[in-house]
């Protein structure tokens, strides 16, 4: 995935390439993370397989299939659930997708 880069370079780099001036023509803000903003990115989780290939750094990922018809449901339900409690549309996420954990491990 090479190496990690700053957001704030990336940003001055693009507006760079873009025409602009950073800080000039368009401002960089930083506002801090905003609910439910992930830190970082989970590129599988523990109930996934990943086989290895022939490149040691190099896997494959096997998901769990799902049929379309349990998808459809689930997403109706949370629709359902979409105007009640933060509790019950957790569970219904809980529900839909196993491997949901909510922010803080909060459970309700």
């Amino acid at each position: 995935m090479g190496q990690p880069v700053r957001i704030a370079d990336l940003a001055r780099d693009l507006i760079t390439l873009s025409g602009f001036t950073p800080g000039v023509d368009i401002e960089i803000r930083f506002t801090g993370t905003r609910p439910g903003e992930k830190l970082f990115e989970e590129l599988s989780v523990d109930d996934e397989a990943a086989e290895k290939t022939r490149h040691p750094k190099i896997f494959v990922g096997r998901f769990r299939p799902y049929e379309w018809d349990r998808v459809e449901q689930g997403l109706a339900r949370l629709l359902g659930l979409a105007g009640g409690t933060a509790a019950a549309v957790r569970g219904g996420l809980r529900e839909l997708v196993p491997e949901y954990r909510p922010e803080g491990g909060s459970e309700g």
